[in-house]
């Protein structure tokens, strides 16, 4: 008897191995900076316009806007909780709108471009307490929360870049 020859198939090539995908692969610098830059920006005049709407409504309506009265107004926006409750809302909304920004500019990997915004702002809040040199005049806890709610602020302004039901899949 003959031995049966099968007949040959092409070789493939083995699969590559699967390899992790590095947090900063993808990431671009320049979206990430226009978040934080808007994020600084929008949080300033927001907190402005509601510090002026709110607390300094009687000089305002006479026409001029004297210093003495926006850091009287600042003194009691700081010493009142819905003062304080407006500051976190205002800034996490800004670093929303960072975040959403960034994430629309990168067209990729958007939900960590917008949770870098927040991160980047993070830091810059951080050095800006650290570098006046004297004790904030927000309480603790609620500067505390206001760290702790900027990277995940940032990251759903991220989501919301995505756009409904897509799914930022790593390597994809």
């Amino acid at each position: 008897m003959w031995p049966k020859i099968s007949p040959q198939q092409p070789q493939q090539p083995a699969p590559l191995p699967i390899e992790p995908r590095g947090f900063f692969t993808g990431v671009k610098i320049r979206p990430i900076i226009v978040g934080a830059v808007v994020d600084y920006v929008a949080t300033f005049v927001l907190v402005m316009l509601y510090l002026i709407l709110y607390y300094v409504k009687e000089p305002f309506e006479k026409g001029g806007l004297p210093e003495e009265a926006i850091e009287k107004a600042l003194n009691e926006m700081l010493s009142s909780q819905e003062g304080l409750v407006a500051l976190i809302v205002i800034g996490a909304f800004c670093t929303a709108l960072g975040g959403y920004l960034a994430a629309r500019l990168a067209k990729a990997d958007e939900l960590k471009h917008g949770a870098l915004v927040g991160a980047v702002s993070l830091i810059v809040g951080v050095l800006q307490t650290a570098m006046t040199g004297e004790a904030s005049p927000v309480p603790y806890f609620y500067q505390l929360l206001g760290y702790v709610l900027a990277i995940p602020a940032g990251a759903l302004g991220g989501s919301f870049a995505q756009g409904p039901g897509r799914v930022s899949i790593p390597g994809k």
